[in-house]
């Protein structure tokens, strides 16, 4: 299993980035072909966090693919182009950090 992880500092309208976020931009997420779940959490504590400089972490958005296959096909398609379009038009992109990593351990 392989996750897609977007890392997001603090915006400056937490409030109104939070209903954009869940109203428009989870729903064009859960909507990739391939996604097997997504999860997204706020983050609450942060412990050690001298590498990330002046950031203040404020939510991690997880997407889970069965393979990394299934997630290059994902990024491939009409449903997940909308969904970087909408983070954009949401103003989520100069807040986030996106990454790919291997599930291991199972």
């Amino acid at each position: 299993m392989i996750k897609y992880i977007a890392l997001y500092k603090k915006p400056a309208d937490p409030e109104g980035f939070d209903e954009k976020y869940f109203e428009t931009h989870l729903p064009i997420v859960n909507s990739v072909p391939g996604l097997v779940r997504a999860e997204v959490a706020k983050v609450q504590r942060v412990f050690l966090a001298g590498f990330l400089g002046d950031t203040e972490p404020y939510m991690i958005a997880e997407m889970y693919f069965d393979s990394a296959e299934s997630m290059k096909a994902a990024v491939q398609t009409p449903e997940w182009a909308s969904s970087g379009a909408n983070l954009a038009e949401i103003g989520g992109m100069e807040l986030v950090a996106m990454f790919s990593a291997e599930v291991v351990g199972q």
